[in-house]
């Protein structure tokens, strides 16, 4: 009996009392936390995942938002891939895509327990097989293609890392694709020393969808039909007179034209300026240096100032595009009054035109729009056959009738013919756009590209790094001396302080 009194007392002390009541807060934390993530469980994924990377690799552009938000056809994405050994990345941004539409549906199918699917959908494991019902159209994304591997590391020290992350442009290149009725293709020039594109831009061009092919002027006998734009990038050499009418030819005829000059001298490009003399931009002698606008004390590498409207203004934001030795531009009163001409890329006026005997201060055009509105029907609308005569039948009348009226829809069709020139080809140059992925190279040049398609927005998003971004201070000084030795003085006379006054009571 006096056992059991002695632990009904040490049960009525204060340090027991204390004690029981921490067990209890401590239990009633626990539960609280259980039954939290039992219901945090619940919602999607979608929601939950919260983006902490450094690049903000699940963050959706506004690009992506308005696509989806427009969009009025089912796409189903089918994933040919073991979820639970897929990277997390990869499901949680399918997850948030997923999220963004109600017609965008996700289905996961496992190879290994259903392998006839990787024949049924003709394709590999680790695949996402993008759809449109109503379009019967169908392209994959492969894995590899949104994690972009190091090559470099891994066949060299045997290291499996990854480099870029680009789910958003290859889904939303896909969902484009598959929903987008119309293709469009742009011909790259050949024969004249011109430069390759960068996979960087074709990539770009791939996720919108255009189609990609050559042409050798001199070899053909005309621009292909099926050009819905031309493309000349940095041409070495000059063209033909042949060649120069026919291109002359084309922008008469309506075609769209899109010229990014590169290191040659305009005086060895007589026929090719002439050609946009005639659209009132002519050549400035020698490389324009910026002293106003330029990187880091080198005079040569500009920092244009944009003047984007309509079309060349989406998606431009901080206004930081990079030339390098680029050649200068004047605009002049074109050939015919019918032509508009615009600068949307020039120098500072501190800039000056630089060859080997001169320095001419100005301000230079570094690229330029000129755009011509042409009516098909013109030649039809301007003749009128009269042969004096007064006895025009009942069938005569009918057949001017409608000759009149055909010439009338003839008229009413128009065309207009857009010359684009950008005065440096280092624009779209590899070494710039991916060494200053921040800058908008990219996105100029792709509007300026997509400026030429009558309805079509430039749909083109650029990967983004996984490489890990360190914060660091230069040239620390009295900052680093506070964070090594202050901070801790502080802490341990703070801590010695507490432990003396409760030693003391």
């Amino acid at each position: 009996m006096k056992t059991a009194n002695k632990i009904k007392q040490k049960f009525r002390t204060a340090g027991t009392r204390h004690g029981a009541y921490s067990v209890g807060m401590t239990a009633l934390v626990i539960a609280i936390v259980i039954v939290f993530n039992l219901i945090v469980g619940q919602i999607p994924e979608a929601f939950r995942n919260v983006d902490v990377s450094s690049t903000n690799i699940y963050d959706i552009s506004d690009t992506t938002t308005d696509l989806l938000d427009s969009l009025d056809k089912e796409v189903d994405m089918t994933v040919l891939a073991v979820k639970d050994e897929t990277d997390e990345r990869i499901t949680t941004f399918l997850s948030k895509y997923e999220s963004l539409s109600d017609q965008i549906h996700v289905e996961w199918i496992d190879p290994v327990l259903h392998p006839t699917a990787l024949t049924e959908y003709d394709t590999t494991e680790n695949t996402i097989v993008v759809s449109c019902p109503d379009t019967g159209k169908t392209t994959t994304v492969s894995f590899n293609d949104i994690l972009v591997m190091d090559d470099y590391s891994y066949y060299y020290y045997g290291n499996t890392s990854y480099t870029e992350f680009d789910g958003e442009g290859q889904l939303t290149g896909a969902v484009n694709y598959v929903t987008n009725d119309t293709n469009h293709t742009i011909y790259q020039t050949t024969g004249h020393g011109e430069s390759t594109l960068s996979s960087t831009i074709t990539d770009l061009m791939e996720k919108n969808s255009y189609s990609l092919s050559e042409v050798n002027l001199l070899m053909a006998t005309s621009i292909p039909e099926d050009c819905d734009l031309l493309l000349m990038y940095a041409p070495a050499a000059d063209l033909s007179e042949d060649e120069a009418k026919m291109l002359s030819d084309y922008l008469a005829g309506g075609g769209k034209v899109l010229v990014l000059m590169g290191d040659t001298d305009a005086s060895e490009l007589p026929n090719l300026y002439g050609v946009l003399e005639t659209y009132g931009i002519t050549a400035a002698d020698g490389y324009i240096a910026d002293p106003g606008r330029c990187y880091q004390g080198n005079y040569y590498y500009i920092f244009p100032e944009l003047s984007v409207s309509g079309e060349l203004a989406d998606g431009i934001e901080s206004q930081m595009v990079l030339l390098t030795y680029a050649r200068g531009l004047n605009l002049t009163d074109p050939a015919r009054d019918t032509i508009a001409v615009t600068s949307f890329m020039a120098s500072s006026d501190q800039a000056y035109a630089v060859t080997e005997d001169s320095q001419e201060q100005g301000e230079y055009t570094l690229g330029a729009v000129a755009t011509e509105t042409i009516s098909s029907g013109d030649e039809d609308t301007g003749s009128s056959d009269t042969d004096g005569s007064d006895a025009d039948s009942t069938d005569a009348d009918s057949e001017d009738t409608d000759s009149s009226e055909s010439g009338s829809a003839d008229a009413s069709e128009e065309k207009e013919a857009r010359l684009t020139v950008i005065s440096a080809g280092s624009l779209i140059d590899q070494s710039i756009t991916d060494t200053f992925p921040q800058l908008e190279n990219t996105q100029i040049f792709m509007n300026a590209v997509t400026a030429n398609f009558e309805g079509v927005q430039n749909l083109s998003i650029a990967a983004k790094s996984l490489n890990v971004e360190y914060n660091t201070v230069q040239h620390a000084g009295l900052f680093s001396f506070l964070v090594i030795f202050g901070i801790p003085a502080v802490i341990l006379i703070a801590g010695f302080t507490v432990w003396f006054r409760r030693r003391k009571a």
